[in-house]
């Protein structure tokens, strides 16, 4: 048997429950219509066709016309109901290629955040609550600063894809779509929810 090495560190990332203000069926039908599914089949024949980085860039275009996509979607709910809740909740795996390649070559352990992992549930009236650990602290945590300014921008393309299907999130991210720390409230519409 050989000897393993290995390194523990403990590190802090900041969760961010985003009341949305719409009901949770129609947040999760404008949440998939604004960040389509992965195009997995297009993604292996550019491989297959010996395509280049070039290439993967312009279907990344193409294929995530708000800079983000769904890798995965694992929906709870029916399993979760056999057992009595009632609780609607469903999980996504929310990113873009394009960007986490920004990280990778810094640091691969930054896959280990990328894609974003996302939990869509609803509250007691059925409204969707979006909930996700931060991306700028998720990233920070890896002490690399390229990395870290990537979580950055990763924070700004979530708020923006919010914004998309409705729900100005702005506060949650930061209090603006450059900030990166504050206070968390999401408005719907410009209307705050507090």
């Amino acid at each position: 048997m050989t000897n393993v090495h290995f390194r523990a560190e403990t590190h802090a990332m900041t969760r961010l429950d985003i009341s949305t203000g719409m009901a949770y069926d129609e947040f999760r039908a404008a949440f998939e219509g604004a960040a389509p599914p992965f195009d997995v089949v297009g993604a292996y024949r550019l491989v297959a066709d010996g395509g280049g980085w070039d290439d993967v860039r312009a279907a990344v275009v193409d294929n995530a016309p708000n800079g983000m996509m769904i890798f995965a979607t694992i929906d709870a709910t029916p399993l979760m109901a056999l057992a009595g809740n009632g609780v609607k909740a469903v999980e996504y795996l929310l990113g873009n290629h394009v960007i986490a390649e920004g990280m990778f070559r810094h640091e691969p352990k930054a896959l280990l955040y990328a894609p974003l992992r996302i939990l869509v549930h609803s509250d007691a009236d059925d409204a969707a609550i979006f909930s996700l650990d931060q991306p700028s602290t998720a990233f920070a945590s890896l002490g690399i600063p390229e990395v870290a300014a990537v979580g950055q921008e990763l924070d700004r393309k979530v708020a923006a894809l919010l914004r998309v299907i409705g729900v100005d999130a702005d506060d949650a991210f930061g209090g603006g779509p450059s900030g990166i720390s504050g206070t968390q409230h999401a408005t719907r519409n410009g209307c705050r929810d507090d």
